[in-house]
């Protein structure tokens, strides 16, 4: 398949030595992981994501709540990177400084080899103690009542994510921002460009001068801001960016 590639984009992409970029739960679709709410199917479609993902949810039935997230939790295991999670970790690899962000919980990015991650809801790989917010080493323990205890604390597990009612992340989010305003090219990959504050960071960006390229099967309400809006899968819509700095 040919990607029609702007001329000017390429160009300034070969003269980039900032790229930062923020990914959402498109590039995380094309390696057949549903979005946050398409996830609610099977034994959990009479629910909806606002009742498993919040802290008084898990305060009311943390079990109900641990096998929610264990169930994702495997899926995202069995999940492999897609050619846009590759190609970003290739871009990674071609600039001086390269920062990419994400909304997405799964890890993809790391896995596909991408060094420099910010994960501003968490990861739902890692589970923590839900009184003191120490994160658990090891492999999460066997228990008979869901969810185990933390060997060292004794407190109840959850998901090292960012539930709806809890802040982001503070020093992501900064790091984040930081890079959007630095960079010489900014990529959002992915993104409904609805939810804030990540997606301010685009608009930091657009505000900095930066080269602002969106990928996205469907406009968003950033296209209009976006120097160049690309139309398309981002596992097919990367790949192609990559190998054009190579002509």
């Amino acid at each position: 398949m040919t990607i029609d590639l702007p001329s000017e984009l390429i160009t300034e992409l070969r003269k980039a030595k900032r790229i930062a970029a923020l990914t959402g739960a498109g590039i995380s679709a094309e390696s057949k992981i549903p979005t946050f709410r398409d996830a609610m199917t099977g034994l959990w479609a009479s629910f909806s994501p606002e009742e498993l993902a919040t802290p008084e949810a898990f305060a009311r039935n943390p079990g109900m709540v641990w096998d929610w997230y264990a169930f994702r939790r495997e899926m995202c295991a069995k999940a492999i990177p897609n050619p846009g999670h590759v190609a970003l970790a290739e871009l990674e690899k071609r600039v001086e400084h390269f920062t990419l962000t994400t909304q997405n919980v799964d890890g993809l990015h790391q896995r596909a080899g991408s060094l420099r991650v910010f994960e501003l809801h968490g990861s739902i790989a890692r589970v923590k103690c839900v009184d003191t917010g120490r994160l658990l080493d090891g492999e999460i323990p066997e228990c008979d009542e869901p969810p185990p205890r933390h060997p060292e604390t004794g407190g109840l597990l959850r998901p090292d994510v960012v539930w709806f009612g809890e802040a982001l992340p503070v020093e992501a989010l900064m790091e984040s921002a930081q890079a959007a305003r630095n960079a010489d090219v900014f990529f959002t990959v992915g993104t409904s460009a609805l939810v804030y504050p990540a997606a301010g960071l685009p608009i930091e960006a657009v505000r900095a001068g930066a080269t602002v390229v969106e990928i996205n099967p469907l406009e968003t309400p950033f296209t209009e801001l976006a120097t160049f809006s690309l139309r398309g899968k981002s596992g097919e819509i990367l790949p192609a960016i990559v190998a054009a700095l190579d002509v």
